[in-house]
């Protein structure tokens, strides 16, 4: 009689720790990060700047969070996803254009040259790939490249290969007030294309680089045909400029991985109240990728990286603060 009661009591114990541990599995809202301080900032951010008996409650209106694209919310390596589609146009054109096969930048891209190009012949190859045609039009081109192209090391399509633990991060935010804006060096158009679908960020709420626009009638109907020609740079010190020119308050909390988003955080940062800055560290060679300082894509500098020891910006380490990172791998955690 005794071990009989002994057994159902080991079983009750059992069952209601199988039960709390679930429930527990249940609530938490950053299910794909392990356990630790980073994690545990991001909650606590939020439940203070929630909590109206706080001093640093912060209302609705005023819950502002920004996030960098390329290497933040998704893959930046070997090559930004853009620089990818915009080379696979230029082939995809090439039929068109019998000069490029002499003619630079577009000979080494023809032939998968892809090392010595510079940063202002990538910055040409965009401009051309994107320019020319209504923004309808540009749209429907990515909109059919991201549904048939896969990445060449993972086997999956661009669009899947986002950071889970940022989907989560960023659908927290928003059960809590925050209105969410991506704000990127990439293209807006680009990006606006698959915002909602992938990250369900509205395009009105993605701030990118963007090449000027022309209002034209075709066919006696109005159109929107993208110029050849750069309207604004969203990155470095443009990325607060087009903060306040599209939003017109500063962020609370700021997502970035590289040295482009050093003035974000800066921004972010200077406003009073409590804030939160947070930079993605590549440090996962094995299910990712491992690069910062000497990366020409996603540059994580040292000086960068100081500045964030000095001034209490959180480091995210991939290898440790991730269960998984890809949406695919969930089931592995």
């Amino acid at each position: 009689m005794k071990k009989f009661f002994l057994e159902r009591v080991c079983l009750i114990f059992a069952t209601w720790l199988l039960i709390l541990t679930a429930h527990a599995e249940t609530n938490d809202p950053l299910p794909s990060w392990n356990a630790g301080p980073i994690k545990q900032s991001i909650i606590q951010f939020v439940q203070t700047i929630t909590d109206k008996n706080n001093p640093d409650y912060v209302p609705p209106a005023d819950r502002i969070a920004t996030f960098d694209n390329d290497g933040t919310l998704w893959l930046e390596q070997p090559m930004y996803t853009e620089v990818i589609f915009a080379f696979d146009r230029i082939k995809s054109l090439a039929p068109q254009h019998p000069e490029w096969k002499s003619k630079e930048p577009y000979q080494a891209i023809l032939h998968n040259q892809y090392s010595h190009l510079t940063a202002q012949a990538i910055g040409k190859i965009l401009t051309i790939t994107q320019s020319g045609m209504s923004i309808d039009d540009f749209k429907e081109i990515e909109k059919n490249w991201l549904a048939t192209t896969k990445n060449l090391r993972y086997h999956h399509y661009y669009t899947e290969l986002v950071y889970q633990p940022m989907l989560e991060v960023m659908n927290y935010l928003r059960q809590h007030g925050f209105k969410v804006y991506i704000v990127s060096g990439g293209g807006q158009e680009f990006i606006r294309t698959y915002s909602q679908n992938v990250y369900d960020v509205p395009p009105e709420q993605v701030i990118g680089s963007a090449d000027k626009i022309n209002y034209v009638y075709h066919h006696h109907q109005p159109q929107l045909m993208n110029v050849p020609a750069v309207l604004f740079i969203s990155n470095y010190q443009g990325k607060p400029e087009a903060i306040n020119l599209f939003i017109g308050k500063k962020p609370i909390i700021a997502f970035g991985n590289s040295d482009g988003d050093r003035q974000m955080l800066e921004w972010t940062q200077s406003g009073s109240g409590k804030r939160l800055m947070l930079l993605v560290h590549h440090d996962d060679a094995v299910r990712e990728y491992a690069y910062d300082t000497q990366s020409k894509v996603g540059t994580f500098s040292k000086s960068l990286m100081d500045e964030a020891k000095q001034n209490h910006w959180q480091i995210i380490s991939m290898k440790n603060d991730w269960k998984v990172i890809f949406p695919f791998e969930k089931n592995k955690a």
